[in-house]
C-alpha cells in the first residue's frame, strides 16, 4: 500500500469454502484510493475467490469487510456496484446476442425523463467511449460477432468508464496485443492518478511489475507475501507463488525433472506455422508416435485454439497440418477423425451426458461402425464394460447414469469414449484439472499407457504440474507464439513459469 494513504477497503481474516474445501484461510487484504494493487497467484490459490467476494459475487463467508472504514457485507453483486465496485471476470459476462453499444452500457442505459433508453445517446457516448481506447469499431454491431479478443476490450472498456471507485480486472490482458496491453495500462494509470483503486490479477509477472504499486502473493489460500513492486523481482514472486521446503504445495513439482532425449520415432502430425487472428502466430511442432508433447502457458495463451484446429472445430487463418507426411485440411470434426485424432477438451460437460448412463457415452463416437441400421444396446455395454475395466472406472457399472460418478471418473470415460477404436492422435485439454490425488494418478497412468501403446499424445495444460508429470517434450506458448521448447534437458516449474 502507497504510504501515507489510509485504505479504502479493508479485508480482515476472510475464511470461505466450497463443499468442505476452504478455498481461503484467514486473508487479509487492503486496497488505497489511487493505488493499482497486483495479485500473483497459481491456478486455485484463491485470488479469484477473494475478489468475487469483494464484488458481492459469493456472499457467504467469515471474516471482516471494511469499506470507508465501516464495516459492511455485499449480499449481491448490485449491492457491490452499488458502492463503487467494478469487476472484469476471467471469464467473460458480456451479452453476445446485443450491440456493442448496449454491452458498454449493460444495466446502466441513459433513459430520458419518461424512462426510456435514449438510443442514439448511447450509440453516441458508446463510440466515444471506444475511440478513447482506439477501438474503431460500429457500436452498433452485435458483440458476438467481433473476435474474442475485442470482446474482451469492449468488457475492459464498460468497466473502466463505469465510474466505479474501485476496480478490479481478473486476467484482463490474456486475449490483447501488445498495443492493446499499452493502451490499458495507460488507462490504469490515468484512473489511479484521478484516486481510482484498482486490483489487477494476471499469470503475467512482467504486466504485474510493470503497472502495479504494490505487489501481494496467494498460495493455496493463503496471503503469503506483500511487496511495493519497486522492491521485488519476477524471481522473488515466482518463489513465493511455489514455496519452498516445508512450504510447498501439495503436489508441487518443484524438483528438478529430466526430460528423455529427444527421439527418432516417427511424426503423426505436424503443424507448419499455424495462424489464427489474435491467437496464434506461425505455430510449428510434431507430435510423434509414442511420445507425449506437453504445451504449456498461462490462460488466454492461444492454447485452447491451437486445440481446436487440430480437431477441425475451426479454421486457421494461415499454415498447414500435415498428418503422415501428407498435408490435411479439416473442415470438420469429422474429417480429422477420419484422420485419426481424438480430441478431449477442457470442460467434460462440453462432450458427455450427465443424464445418460456410462455406456452410452462411452458408446457414442462409434455408432456408425457398431450399427448399420439401428441401435445394439447389448453391444454398446459390451464395448463400455471392456473400458471400464481397462480404465478401471468407479463405480464398475455401465447402467449408471454418468451424474453419479466423480470428476475423475467422468475424465476416465471421456477417455474411454475415444479408445474403444484407439486414436492415432490423442488431444487432451487440461486432462487432470480439478481432481484429487488419487484420480489425477490413475489419469496419469492411463496415458503413459496410452504413449507406451504408441499413440502420439499432446497434452495443453495451464498446470505445470501436469505437464511436468506427463511430457517427453515441453513447448511453453505465450500470447499465441511459441517462446520456449524443453527436450532432452532439466526443467522444472519455476523454469516453465519463468518462460511463460
Amino acid at each position: 500500500m502507497p504510504q501515507g494513504r489510509s485504505p479504502i477497503l479493508e479485508l480482515e481474516q476472510i475464511t470461505k469454502a466450497f463443499g468442505g474445501v476452504e478455498a481461503l484461510r484467514g486473508v487479509d487484504f487492503a486496497l488505497s484510493a489511487g493505488e493499482i494493487h497486483g495479485l500473483v497467484g497459481e491456478n486455485g490459490a484463491g485470488k479469484s475467490t477473494l475478489m468475487k467476494i469483494i464484488a458481492g459475487v459469493h456472499a457467504e463467508f467469515s471474516g471482516r469487510f471494511m469499506l470507508d472504514g465501516r464495516e459492511t457485507r455485499f449480499r449481491s453483486v448490485r449491492d457491490a456496484r452499488a458502492a463503487g465496485i467494478a469487476m472484469v471476470h476471467q471469464e467473460l459476462s458480456v451479452a453476445p446476442d446485443l450491440s456493442v453499444a448496449e454491452n458498454v452500457f449493460l444495466g446502466a442505459q441513459p433513459t430520458n425523463r419518461l424512462g426510456l433508453v435514449q438510443w442514439r445517446r448511447m450509440a453516441r457516448e458508446a463510440g466515444e467511449q471506444l475511440a478513447k481506447f482506439g477501438i474503431d469499431v460500429d457500436p452498433l454491431a452485435r458483440l458476438g460477432d467481433l473476435p474474442i479478443g475485442l470482446q474482451q476490450l469492449i468488457e475492459i472498456v464498460r468497466v473502466l468508464f463505469s465510474g466505479a471507485r474501485i476496480i478490479i480486472l481478473d486476467e484482463p490482458t490474456s486475449a490483447l496485443s501488445p498495443p492493446e496491453v499499452e493502451r490499458l495500462f495507460s488507462t490504469l494509470r490515468r484512473l489511479r492518478d484521478e484516486g481510482t483503486g484498482i486490483v489487477f490479477i494476471s499469470h503475467f509477472i512482467e504486466d504485474i511489475l510493470r503497472v502495479s504499486d504494490t505487489v501481494t502473493v496467494f498460495r493455496n489460500g493463503r496471503k503469503v507475501a506483500e511487496a511495493a513492486a519497486t522492491a521485488t523481482s519476477k524471481a522473488s514472486l515466482i518463489e513465493a507463488m511455489i514455496g519452498k521446503g516445508g512450504e510447498a504445495l501439495e503436489e508441487t513439482y518443484s524438483d528438478d525433472i529430466t526430460l528423455p532425449p529427444p527421439g527418432d520415432r516417427p511424426a503423426v502430425l505436424k503443424a507448419d506455422k499455424l495462424s489464427l487472428a489474435r491467437s496464434l502466430q506461425d505455430i510449428s511442432f510434431e507430435a510423434r508416435a509414442g511420445e507425449v508433447l506437453g504445451i504449456y502457458g498461462f490462460m488466454g495463451c492461444g492454447q485452447l485454439e491451437l486445440a481446436r484446429i487440430l480437431f477441425g472445430k475451426i479454421k486457421p487463418d494461415g499454415g498447414a497440418l500435415l498428418v503422415d507426411g501428407n498435408q490435411k485440411a479439416f473442415h470438420s470434426t469429422a474429417a480429422a477423425r477420419r484422420a485419426g485424432i481424438a480430441f478431449v477438451p477442457e470442460s467434460r460437460r462440453a462432450m458427455l451426458f450427465h443424464q445418460e448412463p456410462v455406456y452410452k457415452n462411452i458408446s457414442i463416437s462409434i455408432l456408425d461402425r457398431i450399427s448399420a441400421l439401428w441401435l445394439k444396446p447389448s453391444r454398446e455395454r459390451s464395448i463400455a464394460t471392456r473400458q471400464v475395466e481397462q480404465l478401471q472406472i468407479r463405480p464398475p457399472v455401465v447402467g449408471l447414469d454418468l451424474g453419479m460418478l466423480s470428476g475423475g471418473n467422468q475424465q476416465k470415460v471421456a477417455l474411454a469414449k475415444w479408445l474403444t477404436y484407439p486414436p492415432r492422435l490423442l488431444v487432451l485439454c487440461e486432462p487432470t484439472r480439478g481432481m484429487d490425488v488419487g484420480a489425477k494418478n490413475d489419469v496419469i497412468h492411463i496415458i503413459r499407457d496410452l504413449r507406451a501403446k504408441g499413440l502420439a499424445i499432446i497434452v495443453l495444460s495451464t498446470e505445470p504440474e501436469t505437464v511436468l508429470s506427463l511430457a517427453d517434450r515441453i513447448l511453453v506458448l505465450k500470447r499465441g507464439a511459441v517462446v520456449r521448447e524443453f527436450a532432452g534437458e532439466v526443467v522444472s516449474k519455476d523454469r516453465l513459469l519463468e518462460a511463460a
